[in-house]
């Protein structure tokens, strides 16, 4: 009996030993996408830009941002003086802007000026006063660099300006160039404009009367400012290099004018003028009169200091 009671104990350890003991336990991780729930109130909405198809015609707004090389800060003083240039535009532009303008496009007005029998000096200087120099918004944002509307046989590119009337419609042009080169074909293609062809092509005070009075502008003072920049700026040099003939000296002073060249003594003793001698250098002509070089270069919109026998410049 007691040996089968503790028989019995025995079985009852073990048993007990057996209920304790650690298995082998397996985990399986199952991994769960999770989208996070999103307020549609605090969500935005992205913004799809669609850029419409070209057209050919655009509204020409004024731009501020964009400006021409100005090269002012490495020339004389009296190039850095500013002028407000208004034709289909008014602008406010620097001697050094005008003259990096000319150097651009003196040639090609020059080439048309061979090919389609238009002075360069008219070429020219309706470019600087239409385009303000190539700043104005018609030039800049559609190479219209002469101010020509679209009339009823254009068939390119146009964009919409307000000038005579509101919105009106002016020719738009891939390149520069070929304003330019629509600049001669329209002044020559065109009835009004055939007695200009008569004159000489040196003659710019006529070709500036002319187109005035054809109507190419509705400023009553278009010529006198066409002239006043061909002169201020000697583009007349450019008509005298295609047609091989010397430069003229040319003062735009009327009081200038009116002097007899050939006469020495007589506008000597004037003291507001003086016929360039044999000798005379600007340095010495400003010495002599009490005045800077810069002062005499800007009243007789004079380029550089170059200067010829015979020459009138004004003093004062």
């Amino acid at each position: 009996m007691a040996m089968f009671r503790n028989l019995t104990v025995l079985m009852i350890l073990i048993f007990a030993v057996g209920c304790g003991s650690s298995r082998p336990v397996v985990r399986t991780t199952q991994t769960v996408s999770y989208t996070p729930k999103v307020d549609p109130r605090k969500t935005k909405k992205a913004t799809t830009t669609t850029t419409p198809k070209p057209t050919g015609v655009g509204k020409v707004t004024p731009n501020t941002n964009s400006k021409p090389k100005d090269n002012s800060d490495n020339l004389p003083a009296s190039n850095q003086n500013t002028e407000v240039l208004e034709a289909t535009t008014a602008v406010k532009v620097t001697t050094a802007m005008v003259l990096a303008y000319i150097d651009t496009y003196k040639e090609i007005a020059k080439n048309d000026m061979k090919e389609h029998g238009v002075p360069a000096s008219i070429t020219l200087g309706q470019g600087i006063l239409e385009s303000g120099a190539g700043t104005g918004p018609l030039s800049v944002q559609a190479n219209n660099h002469f101010g020509i509307k679209c009339h009823k046989e254009w068939t390119g590119p146009s964009v919409s300006y307000d000038d005579d009337a509101v919105g009106e419609c002016f020719r738009k042009y891939p390149h520069p160039h070929e304003s330019f080169k629509d600049h001669s074909l329209f002044l020559v293609t065109r009835e009004r404009y055939a007695s200009l062809f008569k004159l000489e092509l040196d003659d710019y005070i006529g070709w500036s009367q002319g187109l005035k009075a054809a109507g190419y502008a509705t400023d009553p003072a278009y010529s006198t400012k066409l002239i006043t920049l061909i002169e201020k700026y000697q583009l007349y040099r450019y008509d005298a290099e295609v047609l091989g003939k010397p430069i003229p000296q040319i003062n735009p002073y009327k009081e200038a004018l009116a002097v007899n060249s050939t006469s020495s003594s007589a506008s000597k003793s004037n003291g507001n003028l003086h016929v360039v001698e044999k000798g005379d250098t600007l340095f010495s002509i400003a010495r002599k009169y009490g005045v800077t070089v810069d002062d005499l270069k800007r009243r007789n919109n004079l380029i550089d200091t170059a200067i010829s026998i015979g020459q009138t410049l004004f003093i004062n």
